[in-house]
C-alpha cells in the first residue's frame, strides 16, 4: 500500500481489530499482539496485518489494485507464517479496497496442493451497514464500503458527525486519524476536509437560526419544522446544530436522513 501504510501502531491496532470484529466476525481477545514481521526471501515484503488472537494468527492483506499472482503471494505468506507459529491456526483473508472490479485468485489447485484464502471486497458490504452503528469503529469502516447512490459528501459528514457525537474530543481525534487513513484509500481526502470544516460551523450564523420560525408560521409549525430538518439536512449541516434549530431529536433527525437517502 506504499506510504500509506506508514500509520502508528496504535491506529495499524484498531485497522486490525476494527477489520477482524465488523467484517470478519471474528471475537478479537483483549491480549490481541499485533505482529510486525518482514519475511525475506526472493524480495522482501511486510504483511500489511498480522496478529495473535488466543490460538489463532490471522494474516490479513489489504490489496487497492487487482495483482494476478497474489494467490501466490498469499501461499507465500503462509508457508513463512507456519515456520514462526507451527502450532497455530491460521486465518488468511484479502480485504479489497480498490475501484476496478476485483478480478484476483483465491485459490491454488494443483497436483498434492489444495490451498484457499478468504478475498473480501468491500464494495460488496453496503455503508448504511456500518452508517448507523453506535460503535464508533463500525462508523469508521464505512468509508471503505459502497456508497450505492449515496452523495459522498453527505455520507461522508455522516460517518464525522456520529463520531463526534459518540466520542469525547480525544477519542474523535483519534477516530479521525483512522477515518483519513481510510479515506486515502478511497480518493475522498477533499470530502473528509470539508466534512471536518462543517463541523465546527457556528450557529448563530446560519440562515436557518430564525427562518426556522419564519417557517413554521408560514406552513404550520410542525410541517415548518420538517421543511427546515430537511433543507439543512440537504445542505449536509451538522446534526447537533439541526437539532437546536428545529428542536426535533436526534433520533427523529437520523430517520428524516434515512429517508433522503433512499430518494
Amino acid at each position: 500500500m506504499g506510504d500509506k501504510d506508514i500509520v502508528s501502531k496504535e491506529v495499524l491496532k484498531n485497522i486490525a481489530r476494527d477489520i477482524s470484529k465488523h467484517i470478519l466476525q471474528i471475537e478479537v481477545k483483549e491480549d490481541m499482539e499485533l505482529i510486525r514481521h518482514e519475511f525475506t526471501r526472493v524480495e522482501s515484503r511486510e504483511s500489511d496485518l498480522l496478529y495473535k488472537n488466543g490460538d489463532e494468527i490471522v494474516h490479513i492483506e489489504i490489496q487497492n489494485d487487482n495483482h494476478e499472482q497474489m494467490h501466490l503471494r498469499m501461499h507465500r505468506y503462509l508457508s513463512d507464517i507456519l515456520f514462526e507459529h507451527k502450532s497455530k491456526i491460521i486465518k488468511q483473508y484479502l480485504l479489497y479496497i480498490g475501484k476496478a472490479k476485483c478480478k484476483m485468485k483465491n485459490s491454488i489447485k494443483i497436483e498434492n496442493l489444495d490451498y484457499k484464502y478468504d478475498i473480501i471486497d468491500m464494495r460488496d458490504l453496503p455503508c448504511e451497514s456500518f452508517l448507523y452503528s453506535d460503535d464508533p469503529s463500525a462508523l469508521v469502516l464505512a468509508m471503505l464500503c459502497d456508497f450505492e447512490d449515496k452523495d459522498k459528501q453527505i455520507v461522508v459528514n455522516t460517518i464525522l458527525k456520529r463520531l463526534k457525537e459518540l466520542n469525547d474530543e480525544r477519542s474523535y481525534r483519534n477516530y479521525l486519524k483512522m477515518v483519513n487513513v481510510y479515506s486515502t484509500n478511497r480518493g475522498l481526502e477533499k470530502e473528509v476536509e470539508k466534512g471536518v470544516e462543517m463541523l465546527t460551523i457556528d450557529i448563530e450564523k446560519t440562515p436557518f437560526y430564525k427562518i426556522g420560525n419564519e417557517k413554521g408560521l408560514e406552513t404550520g409549525i410542525e410541517k415548518g419544522i420538517m421543511l427546515v430538518a430537511k433543507q439543512m439536512l440537504k445542505m449536509n449541516m451538522d446534526i447537533e446544530v439541526i437539532e437546536k434549530v428545529t428542536n426535533l431529536s436526534k433520533e427523529k433527525l437520523y430517520e428524516i436522513q434515512k429517508e433522503l437517502f433512499s430518494q
